[in-house]
């Protein structure tokens, strides 16, 4: 069996360094190591437009964000198919065929549905198209006949609820679809960076991000009012280190050589981490070299996306020939469905003779 990745993003805003730590550098890894057969990469406009039906032009807008920051990451076109959602309209019907295999009750126990609708304050006044993405989710991994996801482990239930869905397809109408497994986060750090100012997720509406696409200025003033330890007043004070998003950054981007180019008198994180529980550092001193370690890393991606903005029809013939290519998939597997479910009426020589021998039998 071909191995298979679906994976993508609803283009809401640009993207921050929370998505660039829980999936974007992976997918880049995944994609350039060669051991899978076909990745796609979804922008999920159609997704997005569940809970922002009345402002579509933000949706509009930001598809070409989500491409500037997947390309300016490393994501290539010539290795991973990238495409939008909505230019594959087969995604819309699948979901209608799996809308009949799962109940409402068991949608709305969907605990990360529950999670969202509460963090969005819907109250009773659900949008159904909501309620359904994890129908739609199955659609789109289906489709694309995908064996792995990978996500984060808030989209565990997700995933289980998809498998529910391709297993009761294939046990009404035989085996069509195939099972998809998650691939979780390998490091433990990078499942949920906070934002700036300490809360648990880093959240556009919240204001607490570091996008990928910030200048140097703007990263350096965002690190310098980041959230540490409330109780670290004076300099010679002892610090905690956990829940100090400052430190919480360094786990997730650090690395040894980072010390003897910018900070050699500490060894490692860990001896930086018992001078500040010690007390005597300050959090200046610790967020200047956060701020080092950051430009480094989103230096080049800055300047990758400089480059694919002034060739933004280029970035769009790159979306339009992915789409095109995600479709031609998707149309196979919808074929292939409606045969299992003996919908392909046109296609059917058997089912045309058999009524056609039936009538004329009738006659005699």
């Amino acid at each position: 069996m071909s191995k298979i990745i679906l994976t993508g993003d609803r283009p809401t805003g640009r993207l921050h360094l929370g998505h660039y730590v829980g999936s974007l550098k992976r997918r880049v890894e995944l994609q350039n190591s060669g051991e899978y057969d076909k990745i796609f990469i979804m922008i999920a406009d159609a997704q997005a437009l569940t809970d922002n039906a009345d402002n579509p032009e933000k949706v509009r807008q930001n598809i070409i964000e989500v491409a500037l920051d997947y390309l300016s990451v490393g994501l290539d076109p010539t290795k991973s198919t990238l495409f939008i959602q909505s230019m594959v309209p087969e995604l819309t019907e699948l979901t209608f065929y799996y809308s009949n295999l799962v109940t409402l009750a068991r949608l709305e126990r969907n605990p990360t549905i529950k999670a969202e609708i509460q963090l969005r304050g819907f109250g009773s006044s659900i949008p159904a198209g909501f309620l359904t993405y994890p129908i739609s989710q199955t659609a789109d991994i289906t489709a694309f006949k995908a064996t792995t996801v990978p996500a984060g482990e808030d989209q565990m239930p997700m995933l289980e609820q998809c498998q529910e869905i391709v297993n009761r397809f294939n046990n009404i109408y035989g085996e069509t679809l195939v099972e998809p497994k998650i691939m979780l986060p390998s490091n433990q750090t990078c499942l949920r960076l906070p934002g700036t100012d300490g809360k648990a997720k880093m959240s556009k509406s919240l204001g607490n991000c570091i996008y990928l696409s910030d200048d140097e200025k703007e990263v350096k003033t965002k690190v310098m009012s980041m959230y540490t330890d409330p109780d670290h007043i004076r300099v010679e004070d002892p610090g905690k280190v956990e829940g100090n998003a400052v430190f919480t950054y360094l786990d997730a981007f650090s690395r040894p050589e980072h010390f003897e180019k910018y900070l050699p008198e500490y060894e490692n994180l860990d001896a930086l981490k018992d001078h500040y529980k010690r007390g005597g550092l300050g959090d200046v001193k610790v967020k200047k070299f956060l701020i080092k370690i950051l430009e480094e890393t989103l230096a080049p991606i800055r300047e990758e996306r400089h480059k694919w903005e002034q060739n933004i029809e280029g970035v769009y013939e790159i979306l339009k020939k992915g789409s095109e290519v995600a479709e031609a998939v998707a149309a196979q597997t919808l074929n292939e469905v409606k045969a299992a479910m003996k919908i392909n009426y046109f296609d059917d020589d058997a089912l045309i003779r058999e009524h056609s021998e039936k009538y004329k039998n009738a006659q005699k």
